[in-house]
């Protein structure tokens, strides 16, 4: 039986976790025996990333919740709170790199170790293979939160892979160049700020109710146009609610159609759109007259 979205999803963020805690451990050991400050600095965000993590895994089982009294629409939102809270951790991760690392470099400090460079080296390749299957699970589920969560392993990549530069060209260089893998992890800090950024965007839009990228509103226009009774569709909205869409959708009907036959036509339209659109949660159909009085008033005004 083929997993669900909600289990692959939890799946690759439990997988995360796992990751993270060990990679945390072998970092912080390694960057205190081979006096590498900034492998101690990666050490300590990816004690961070922990909690990334954890709030990754508890916002998509929470926004897999049912809706209930308190949350008609459901909890589908609490993914997109995690993925702002993991881009706003990249960012805050961000500028703790650049004040520790800035303290390292005024503050003299022994070469660091050379075998530290091969710790990071493994921390890359592993983060990197990370990073390309949990985005592969999220662009399949499309998550924002497990996106996130990805792209959070990306950065770490990133910072390590700075890091080892930064070791090496202290190794090779001597002396004068010891404070080299600090430098190197200001440099990652931007990228990895820059990275937060981005993916703060998004989930601020979705949590904004930005009309989605996906073109789910025009297919479920087109969907209640091929209804029988259905003369036009003024207009229809769309908003995401984690990984459901919600629709609010005026539909045009025979001006003279009784209120109750009117009714039972925006039933068929909701079942037909939700049978074509399974991912389409909920809607709300309003019904308006054909030919509609104030529509046509409004194109007059818009005309002249």
């Amino acid at each position: 039986m083929k997993p669900s979205r909600v289990q692959r999803s939890v799946s690759t963020s439990l997988l995360g976790l796992a990751t993270n805690a060990v990679l945390a451990c072998v970092k912080l050991a390694a960057g205190i025996l081979g006096s590498s400050y900034a492998l101690i600095a990666d050490g300590i965000e990816s004690s961070g990333d922990i909690a990334g993590s954890i709030i990754i895994w508890r916002g998509v089982a929470i926004g897999n919740r049912p809706a209930d009294a308190n949350h008609p629409y459901g909890y589908g939102r609490a993914e997109t709170v995690a993925a702002a809270a993991v881009a706003t951790m990249l960012m805050g991760s961000a500028l703790l790199i650049v004040v520790q690392s800035i303290r390292e470099i005024l503050t003299p400090h022994h070469m660091p170790a050379p075998y530290t460079l091969f710790v990071l080296l493994g921390v890359v390749f592993i983060k990197e293979g990370l990073f390309r299957f949990v985005g592969r699970v999220g662009a399949e589920v499309e998550s924002t939160a497990v996106t996130a969560d990805a792209w959070h392993h990306r950065s770490d990549a990133i910072l390590s892979a700075s890091v080892a530069l930064g070791i090496t060209i202290a190794v090779v260089g001597g002396e004068a160049y010891k404070s080299a893998d600090s430098w190197a992890a200001i440099f990652a800090a931007g990228i990895i700020a820059w990275n937060g950024f981005r993916l703060l965007r998004p989930a601020v839009h979705e949590l904004m109710d930005a009309a989605p990228q996906s073109d789910i509103a025009n297919q479920a226009a087109a969907v209640a146009r091929g209804v029988e009774g259905v003369r036009g569709v003024e207009k229809c909205l769309a908003r995401k609610m984690g990984y459901d869409y919600v629709l609010d959708m005026h539909v045009e009907v025979d001006g003279t159609l009784q209120v109750t036959a009117a009714h039972e036509l925006a039933h068929i339209v909701k079942d037909e759109i939700q049978s074509h659109l399974p991912r389409v949660k909920e809607i709300t159909i309003h019904i308006e007259p054909f030919p509609n009085p104030a529509k046509a008033k409004r194109e007059r005004h818009a005309v002249s």
